[in-house]
């Protein structure tokens, strides 16, 4: 007979990976550097602002004598305030916002129609980044090109033709740097927004694995002690109870026939042997390493030789086939059998009982005795104890147990093996 399994495996499992998935998380929360997003941020406001700056402080020392000064940082201060206002508008108002960025392609497009200058034309890698920023890579390549094309269409009388597509390649090939920059730091921020949420989504999944481990934990504490307590229902408490009988014998044998009393005290003896014998057994099994065992049918056969010489049953015991068993069915079975037995001592009033062990294709027990019987078309009560046992322990198995008496005509308990498992309530 194998020892009983132990369930507290899978919430020790649980456990142990929810706390490494824990410590996971953590780190990855604290390898997360969120000032990388502001750094990159600000890498994109010191290029504009030094480009803005240069283009401000060229105006002023190329126009410084020249009426058109006051119009070029009117117009550069007007760019200015497009370029804050469409930085704070940022993700709460977008159409707002690239009315603004317009109203700078506007103002960039005017100082260079105003001044016939080329270096006015940088201005719109300023426009492009913002677009790139703000908006998707299509508008910041829709930006590039549009703005390379006015820039063409502004310079080109002034400069001609070779002189301005110089300008206008320059001007393209830094502002596909800048956009391409920006680009990348747009999409190292938003995944790392993403790491962000899925940090924060797998510590959720943390705490329900912690949360569920611990419901696991106690469903098996739950589930072991209903174990236990079936157990010693099934062996200690019925040796118990017959040793309570004896003893009583015993006790009105003392005054009727004393020379009886000394037959009853062996039987006593006995009794508290094999109930010492059946502790020894659940002790054994609630141990964490593996006992030996003499296998299921040796096991059986002991067991109802002790039933012959402490109860008076005679029990034939009937083998066919040689299918192996599971180690938890073996035990099921055990149980099962000996619970069995155990309500025909009490119950039937009978001393003779049979058992029928099929280990065939279709594995099968039965269990007959020929003794008063019960109603067995009533169901099974919270008074029934030894065979609601029964029926747990084949439900934990996937068998299906069926018993059929009725009284007067004896009891039959048969429980066989369903192909693909009985489904527990």
């Amino acid at each position: 007979m194998a020892g009983r399994k132990t369930l507290t495996v899978p919430s020790k499992f649980l456990i142990q990976a929810s706390r490494a998935f824990g410590l996971s998380t953590s780190r990855l929360i604290q390898g997360g550097n969120p000032s990388n997003t502001w750094l990159h941020r600000w890498i994109y406001y010191l290029a504009a602002g030094f480009m803005f700056a240069a283009v401000f402080l060229r105006s002023i020392l190329s126009y410084q004598t020249s009426p058109l000064l006051g119009s070029i940082l009117i117009l550069l201060s007007g760019m200015l305030l497009a370029f804050m206002g469409s930085t704070l508008l940022a993700n709460k108002s977008p159409w707002f916002q690239a009315l603004l960025i317009g109203l700078e392609v506007l103002v960039i497009l005017r100082l260079l129609i105003l001044t016939r200058t080329d270096y006015f034309a940088f201005l719109f890698a300023i426009q492009s980044m913002q677009v790139m920023q703000q908006f998707t890579s299509r508008g910041a390549a829709v930006s590039i090109g549009l703005t390379t094309l006015l820039t063409f269409m502004a310079l080109y009388q002034q400069f001609g033709i070779i002189y301005t597509l110089a300008i206008v390649v320059v001007f393209f090939g830094g502002s596909v740097f800048l956009v391409t920059y920006i680009g990348a730091t747009r999409r190292a921020s938003l995944i790392e927004e993403q790491q962000q949420e899925l940090v924060a989504e797998l510590e959720q999944s943390n705490r329900q694995i912690e949360s569920y481990s611990r419901k696991l934990q106690q469903l098996v504490a739950g589930r072991e002690r209903q174990h236990l307590a079936r157990d010693l229902h099934d062996s200690v408490t019925q040796t118990i109870f017959s040793m309570t009988l004896t003893t009583q014998s015993a006790l009105m044998l003392m005054e009727r026939d004393p020379q009886q009393v000394a037959a009853q005290l062996d039987r006593l003896v006995q009794l508290g042997i094999s109930a010492l014998s059946e502790m020894q057994v659940l002790i054994s099994e609630l141990a964490p390493e593996p006992r030996t065992s003499e296998g299921f049918l040796a096991s059986l056969r002991q067991h109802l030789t002790e039933r012959k010489r402490l109860d008076n049953l005679m029990v034939s015991l009937d083998v066919e086939g040689n299918q192996f068993l599971k180690p938890a069915e073996e035990t099921s079975l055990f149980r099962i059998t000996q619970e069995a037995l155990n309500n025909i001592v009490k119950h039937a009033g009978v001393t003779r009982a049979a058992i029928h062990l099929h280990l065939d294709s279709q594995p099968r027990l039965e269990i007959e005795d020929e003794g008063t019987g019960f109603d067995s078309q009533k169901p099974i009560g919270s008074g029934q104890v030894g065979l609601v046992s029964m029926q747990e322990r084949a439900l934990e198995i996937g068998w299906r147990l069926r018993v059929d008496s009725s009284p007067g005509n004896g009891t039959r308990i048969r429980v066989e093996k369903v192909p693909g498992g009985v489904k527990q309530p």
